[in-house]
């Protein structure tokens, strides 16, 4: 059940309609430039600065989700995401703070399972004079009061809107994780369809969350997953969308894996996974690890997309085989200010084996490419 689909006004569908026309001219003169730098060879990664902007390239995100609970045991989920979209490799005018370079696109969603409410919120700005931007060589993004920053290994996030509000500290308990076999992150055969790909899967968390402006403060902690990735042209062409889980199993292993679907159905070749131990050391997953069985669909009453919703895990090599589901069905996210990019991200849980022992998981799942037009975006 989705409660609180609030009304827009009359100025905020203008504010939409405007935002829309805005980037889909950004994105085609984005698209039509040959100076944005692409993921081609492996990096050498340095932290904390790479936590920060990579100007050079087009395409950046800073996601953030997690799985909460209350004193009373209450679950919730949560995500904030900030996602840049390069414009123009240089502002026609650099002077003036209004000349576009970059796009910056903010989604935060609160889900709570005991009563059966899902709350997203979304901004959209360009940087102009202070509005958003992302600083280089630290973890400090803004969205308007939207933020993530991070001083001394402690992460703060900051989230409000409409009464939904998010405040957070989380604190790594494992080591940055890089994803791909070589530390580049291929989504496709070709020279240049890879992103830098990076992760803390494992954050402590802690502080407050409320859904109502009239609503208490609710204390709550748990477990959140980090994901900074940038690029230039990810998808192939043949590629309409992706399937990615972060899950924390309860004997402190986490697991992600990203499967990349073709127009025909099949799956990309470069579909691919990482196991983190409980010690922070990961190991590379090719898709020949990986088995991901849908167990069964949900179809959007606002999108019309068709979604999985119940799976079923199995990792042979690493002896993993759950079954997970989600929290609530209806967690998709449906952007006023950019149509096309419309994605189901949901909080999920589960139960099954690993290493011959019943766990528990939670975690995170996203589904891209079953509504909307993902070729518009990225």
């Amino acid at each position: 059940m989705i409660r609180n689909q609030r009304k827009e006004r009359p100025l905020l569908r203008c504010f939409h309609v405007f935002a829309f026309c805005l980037i889909a001219g950004a994105l085609l003169l984005a698209k039509s430039g040959e100076d944005w730098q692409r993921a081609i060879q492996p990096r050498a990664w340095k932290f904390p600065e790479d936590h920060g902007l990579h100007p050079a390239f087009r395409t950046e995100w800073w996601y953030f989700t997690g799985n909460l609970s209350d004193a009373a045991g209450a679950k919730y989920g949560y995500e904030l995401t900030f996602f840049r979209q390069g414009v123009r490799f240089a502002p026609l005018n650099p002077e003036n703070p209004w000349s576009v370079r970059d796009l910056f696109l903010a989604h935060f969603t609160i889900t709570d399972e005991s009563r059966g409410i899902f709350r997203a919120e979304d901004l959209l700005s360009r940087v102009g004079p202070g509005l958003a931007g992302a600083r280089t060589g630290k973890m400090d993004v803004w969205l308007l009061d939207w933020s993530a920053r991070m001083k001394d290994s402690v992460i703060s996030v900051n989230a409000r809107k409409n009464g939904m509000e998010l405040q957070l500290e989380l604190v790594p308990k494992k080591p940055i994780v890089i994803h791909g076999r070589d530390g580049l992150s291929r989504k496709g055969p070709e020279e240049g369809e890879a992103s830098y790909y990076a992760s803390f899967t494992d954050l402590e968390t802690k502080g407050t969350i409320s859904l109502a402006r009239s609503g208490p403060k609710v204390a709550v902690t748990g477990r959140s997953w980090f994901d900074h990735e940038f690029s230039s042209n990810m998808l192939a062409k043949d590629q309409v969308g992706w399937d990615w889980f972060s899950l924390h199993l309860s004997d402190e292993r986490d697991l992600m894996i990203y499967l990349l679907r073709r127009a025909d159905g099949s799956l990309g070749a470069a579909s691919s996974g990482t196991l983190v131990e409980p010690n922070g050391k990961a190991r590379h997953l090719e898709l020949s690890d990986i088995s991901v069985e849908v167990l069964d669909r949900w179809r959007s009453p606002r999108s019309g997309g068709n979604y999985p919703s119940r799976w079923r895990i199995r990792i042979s090599a690493a002896e993993i085989d759950v079954v997970v589901t989600p929290l609530l069905t209806g967690q998709e996210l449906v952007p006023g200010g950019l149509p096309d990019l419309i994605y189901w991200e949901g909080a999920v849980a589960g139960e099954g084996n690993s290493r011959g022992r019943r766990i528990a998981s939670e975690g995170y799942i996203e589904l891209t490419g079953y509504a909307g037009n993902l070729k518009g975006i990225l």
